[in-house]
């Protein structure tokens, strides 16, 4: 097949649907509750727990709660997006399945090998924060492990510009919590969203908790100035607490797994989007207003917070929500990345006897998972939060920059299509999501771009290597190009 052809080939959403009539499918279990659910689950964890310290102390200042809003916005342009896609067409693999329907081959398998850094670092990342706060948590009780086998290896001190050693072998913590996890996700989907919402539950009680007895001691002179680093300062935060909103694309990944997709998806999309951005918002001017924004504890900000205001027992509560909710997190995410390797699998962009093998009992891509959690455990235990949290920031900001191009292209190419959900005010929305979203990459910095170009360079190896030669598509339609020839010899 002419490589020019094939790089640009489309996959029909005849052959989308196809694929959810096959016997290789997922199970069908998830309603909105439970979409909704793990939208939550993913995005209300290492952002609002970690991260917000580190991005009012170096970036925002009070301007965070701006920060938030920003990066909000970006997002929900793109959930909108997200929505019509995940309703079209609900099967496993989000942004990459439609930018296959719409962009072609090629751009398919950048936004796959894309959503592969997004969900693999990100996981690294959240059990990285969950093991500050596990930490955080058993020093209440007196206890105090080693330094050896909870610190990462090597750090980046951002002040002098060098990697340093730490003293420490690996994160240990860091890496069992995501073998814990992988081994719930293997069992199935059904008791894996049993334990996420329980979990939702609780860290929703903790934070809403932390907003109502944290507001009673906010002093309002810590809000002044309120923008110490300018709206620049503004911007930069809200591209790294931009990490904080990384889940809610994460429900379209489990499109296939939804009971009624085109109702439900767009529901658990948008809902979950919506209640943790108003959360977010109250947090961080709860978080600025109870400490100066210089005094906020990089690790732990949340916790530390409260005690500093003499809070223990708050505190207790706090950590010990913390560590379950970044559970929750992480959790999503690993259940995300082996879908997203699953769809790809089922395409021949990698083998398929592995990425795309489901467990004859537990209907779960087991493989992908076990093998995700192995990767995601070594790299949570080796490499320091602030360098995985920026790599996956720009990772993710371009695959919602794809996503909002692809309504456009699939409004002008398929416009007949049904669309249960349909994106409002296109072409506005969409353009606005990619400006908003090209905008926070750009903040990032050139490191950030370096390290992305450098991921995507070698996923561009593996396609041309594997992926080209293995595609089921560009055999699906070489094998329709050579029938005419066939049928006109004889």
């Amino acid at each position: 097949m002419d490589l020019r052809k094939q790089l640009f080939s489309i996959k029909s959403i005849e052959m989308l649907h196809a694929e959810m009539a096959s016997d290789n499918r997922l199970r069908r279990v998830l309603g909105p509750v439970s979409l909704t659910a793990l939208g939550v689950g993913a995005i209300i964890g290492a952002g609002i727990f970690v991260l917000t310290g580190l991005a009012a102390h170096d970036y925002a200042g009070p301007g965070l709660m701006l920060s938030f809003v920003a990066a909000g916005f970006g997002c929900a342009l793109a959930a909108l997006c997200y929505a019509e896609f995940a309703a079209m067409v609900p099967v496993a693999g989000s942004a990459y399945a439609y930018a296959y329907a719409t962009l072609g081959e090629l751009l398919a398998w950048i936004i796959g090998w894309d959503l592969v850094l997004e969900y693999a670092v990100a996981s690294s990342t959240v059990a990285h924060g969950w093991s500050h706060y596990f930490i955080s948590f058993i020093g209440l009780f007196g206890i105090k492990l080693p330094t050896a086998i909870t610190a990462n290896p090597i750090d980046f001190d951002p002040v002098k510009q060098e990697w340093i050693a730490t003293g420490g072998y690996c994160n240990l913590l860091a890496a069992l919590v995501v073998l814990f996890i992988t081994v719930i996700l293997v069992v199935g989907i059904r008791e894996s969203a049993r334990f996420n919402a329980a979990m939702v539950l609780l860290k929703l009680a903790v934070v809403f908790f932390v907003i109502t007895l944290g507001s009673a001691y906010v002093k309002t002179e810590n809000w002044h100035p309120f923008l110490p680093f300018g709206y620049g300062g503004v911007l930069k935060g809200a591209a790294y607490i931009f990490f904080a909103y990384i889940g809610f694309d994460s429900v379209s990944t489990h499109a296939e797994e939804a009971k009624n997709p085109q109702r439900d998806v767009p529901i658990g999309i948008i809902a979950s989007l919506t209640l943790c951005t108003i959360l977010y918002i109250l947090v961080a001017g709860v978080l600025t207003g109870m400490v100066p924004y210089s005094q906020i504890d990089i690790n732990a900000p949340v916790a530390r917070a409260f005690e500093a205001r003499g809070l223990n027992v708050a505190m207790f509560l706090i950590s010990l929500g913390a560590v379950v909710g970044i559970t929750s997190v992480l959790l999503v995410l690993l259940l995300s990345q082996a879908r997203i390797l699953l769809a790809m699998a089922r395409d021949g962009l990698i083998p398929r006897h592995f990425f795309g093998d489901v467990h004859p009992r537990f209907r779960t891509p087991h493989k992908a998972t076990i093998l995700t959690g192995v990767l995601v455990a070594t790299v949570a235990a080796l490499f320091p939060l602030k360098i995985l949290a920026d790599l996956v920031n720009i990772g993710t900001l371009m695959a919602f920059v794809i996503v909002c191009a692809a309504v456009l292209v699939m409004r002008r190419t398929n416009p007949d299509v049904p669309r249960p959900f349909r994106t409002p005010f296109v072409p506005v929305v969409p353009i606005l999501g990619m400006l908003s979203n090209l905008a926070m990459m750009f903040a990032l910095g050139w490191e950030n771009w370096l390290r992305l170009f450098v991921w995507l360079a070698v996923g561009l190896v593996i396609y041309f290597t594997y992926g080209r030669h293995h595609s089921l598509l560009a055999a699906h339609l070489s094998a329709q190009t050579a029938t005419p020839k066939t049928s006109r010899k004889r």
